[in-house]
């Protein structure tokens, strides 16, 4: 995120000159507790967003890409987790299997899968996709077993045929019943084929179109986070 210099330039060449002993203890002491800082954030539990531009916010600020929003609304209610994007512009499935090892770090309780979109736009063996999706499914599970993964169904444009279409549409949710996933049906709902909602490209959502995906993860994604934490207060 971009940071902006404010404030008076020559008042704070003054205090520098005038306390340069005084600033550099405190800026020690300001590193050392943005040092603690970044160390605990990083023993939060981590919500994983492995995806395409989708997820990344391709032509947007980071901080508007659903998966910031969906951090917002983790804060808004006191719970203390951290939401890492992972989205990749124009990435495969077979990309996002070949990245997840350098991925999968740290205390990760969550993983939402949203792959497989540039696959479809590409027309890609669908055999193939089904595959990769398994193999990224067995990535996370070897990495921790306990993992709760959530799997975002997605769409292809009608030009493809109806039957590739089919084809696709039934992958996820087969893929969510088969493996006992948690499914989010449709990522873009509300969104997709929406002019006003998506940028010129017509695929990737405008600011308010993330808003409107970031509601749809929020609704699968909130019963899990509490599910978890309600976990731990019976375990404690």
């Amino acid at each position: 995120m971009r940071k902006k210099i404010t404030g008076a330039l020559w008042l704070l060449l003054t205090a520098s000159a005038c306390s340069r002993g005084e600033s550099g203890g405190q800026g020690s002491e300001a590193q050392g507790a943005q040092r603690a800082q970044s160390a605990d954030s990083d023993q939060l539990p981590v919500v994983l967003f492995l995806g395409t531009s989708l997820t990344a916010g391709y032509g947007l600020e980071p901080d508007q890409a659903y998966p910031a929003l969906v951090q917002h609304k983790i804060d808004s209610l006191g719970l203390r987790w951290r939401a890492v994007n992972a989205g990749l512009s124009g990435e495969t499935s077979a990309g996002a299997l070949r990245r997840l090892d350098w991925l999968l770090q740290g205390p990760i309780r969550i993983v939402v899968v949203e792959t497989g979109a540039n696959d479809g736009l590409r027309g890609l063996d669908l055999d193939s996709t089904h595959a990769n999706l398994e193999a990224i499914l067995a990535k996370v599970r070897g990495y921790d077993t306990t993992i709760t993964i959530v799997l975002a169904g997605m769409e292809v444009p009608p030009n493809l045929g109806p039957r590739y279409a089919r084809r696709f549409h039934d992958l996820y949710a087969t893929l969510a019943r088969q493996r006992r996933l948690t499914l989010i049906p449709f990522l873009l709902q509300g969104v997709g084929g929406s002019d006003s909602l998506n940028q010129a490209d017509g695929i990737h959502p405008t600011a308010r179109g993330q808003q409107i995906v970031a509601e749809n993860v929020w609704k699968v994604l909130r019963p899990l986070l509490a599910d978890w934490v309600a976990a731990r207060r019976a375990a404690s």
